[in-house]
């Protein structure tokens, strides 16, 4: 199956969508990875959903990519007395602390002593997904005196968002570290991590999944913008989540920092996916409105490696209709005339290594000679990252022998990957090169494409050579 576009698509399962019968049409319409949300996934039905998605390959014949999520820390107030709730006053004196005994109107419990430790006079404590807003006045390890702000009716074991508050303790609760075992031993491919704030935090999922998965940095807390560099160095990819991180900084700084992170993921080479409602509307209408379409609009243009739908595939009533809907936009940009100047005005230099000066090398002669392919051969997948990379006008596709790799690539810009098993010489690197670009109709008689590869091969990071095949009778038999 070919897709007429070079982002990826992103689905996230839910009981809209988690049947064989629909995920197939939803890999149809074009999505290209499932999400699965480890909030409400219980680990003992994962291998049986991964294995459903695994049959998608057999009926599609193409690789198909797996993500899952993690919850990440949920941060709640305690309970009220009475009726559950009460009702805060703008100016109101309010008090959060580690009293277990039911709210009153003048406090609440907060069961997490790490973030009473951690709170300082002037900071921001946000509730109920940014509708209350207090300001600490006094902080102790026992309690914090804040002030409201922004009043309104505060129930019990409603969510606390933190955008000045660094929290000493790591992204991974026991139930993220049971569910990134579970979900690196059933062979997922990529594994997200939620609230991330420093770079140790993906060294603590790295050390669980120890290369079963790739690692993928949720950015969604203002902190996590502190070290973004040093954070985006540490994974193999980065989410823009855009929900939370709307509600713990003010919503006119996101666009900002969304192009931000997009063109610094871009410079080193790691993919990122911009997420969060999307196509919200489309949850209970069969179509989107034009704000929403502008949107995923601004994340093609940017040369985002992926869109991503949450609700909209997972729990909506167009899940199909959303899906092909981002669809229908992304091949709508990229067929855009301003689309590839834009690309190649963010395009950053490559790094003074072998496999970056290879890829520059490709894109180049594919420029001049106006190739539309250029076929990589990669056993990790590095030569295909590094292609992607520089956003090339062609193709690239990756002919691995690794199949955990072509599902890795799945949510790489630009890749089209293909199951093979490794090159025997020189001739057979061309020859079945140009094979696989007839087969999977990106090629034709006559045509010439840019195979990259490294020799010895089998060898990995060893990219190390350019060729330009040319497309003869006997590849149009043998594909």
């Amino acid at each position: 199956m070919k897709r007429e576009r070079r982002i990826k698509i992103i689905a996230t399962l839910g009981p809209a969508s988690a049947t064989p019968e629909m995920c197939a049409k939803l890999f149809a319409a074009g999505v290209d990875v499932f999400r699965i949300n480890m909030s409400h996934t219980q680990r003992e039905t994962l291998p049986a959903t991964i294995a459903m998605l695994r049959a998608l390959e057999t009926q599609f014949r193409r690789p198909v990519g797996i993500l899952a999520d993690l919850q990440g820390p949920k941060l709640r107030v305690g309970a009220f007395g009475g009726d559950g709730g009460v009702t805060l006053e703008n100016g109101a004196r309010f008090t959060l602390d580690s009293d277990p005994a039911p709210g009153t109107q003048k406090r609440v419990h907060l069961p997490h002593p790490e973030i009473l430790t951690a709170l300082e006079p002037g900071h921001v404590v946000i509730l109920d997904d940014g509708k209350l807003r207090l300001v600490v006045e006094k902080a102790s390890p026992t309690q914090a005196m804040t002030r409201v702000v922004v009043g309104g009716r505060l129930s019990s074991r409603k969510g606390v968002s933190l955008p000045d508050t660094t929290i000493a303790v790591s992204a991974m609760t026991d139930k993220d570290r049971s569910d990134a075992e579970a979900a690196a031993e059933a062979g997922v491919d990529w594994i997200a991590l939620s609230f991330v704030q420093r770079p140790e935090d993906m060294a603590d999922l790295r050390k669980i999944v120890q290369g079963r998965a790739l690692a993928m940095a949720k950015i969604e807390k203002p902190q996590a913008l502190l070290r973004l560099e040093e954070i985006i160095d540490a994974s193999d990819s980065i989410m823009v989540a855009r929900g939370d991180l709307g509600v713990e900084m003010p919503l006119e700084k996101v666009p900002g920092t969304q192009k931000r992170i997009t063109r610094m993921c871009r410079r080193k080479g790691k993919p990122v996916i911009v997420a969060t409602q999307m196509l919200e509307s489309m949850i209970t209408s069969p179509v989107p409105t034009r704000p929403e379409v502008s949107d995923v609009a601004t994340a093609v243009f940017e040369g985002a490696d992926a869109v991503m739908l949450s609700a909209e595939s997972a729990a909506g009533q167009f899940p199909i209709e959303a899906v092909s809907m981002m669809n229908r936009i992304a091949e709508e940009v990229e067929s855009e005339s301003v689309y590839r100047s834009i690309l190649e005005a963010q395009r950053a230099e490559p790094e003074a290594t072998g496999a970056d000066a290879i890829a520059k090398a490709a894109h180049e002669v594919a420029d001049a000679l106006n190739l539309k392919i250029i076929a990589a051969w990669t056993s990790s997948g590095s030569t295909a990252f590094r292609l992607a990379r520089e956003r090339p006008n062609s193709t690239v596709i990756a002919l691995t022998p690794n199949r955990a790799t072509a599902r890795r690539l799945t949510l790489v810009w630009g890749v089209h990957a293909v199951v093979t098993k490794d090159a025997s010489d020189i001739d057979d690197m061309a020859s079945r090169a140009c094979k696989f670009a007839v087969r999977e109709k990106f090629a034709k008689l006559g045509d010439r494409i840019i195979v990259v590869a490294g020799v010895p091969f089998g060898t990995p990071g060893a990219t190390n050579m350019v060729r330009i095949a040319f497309v003869a009778k006997e590849h149009v038999e043998k594909a």
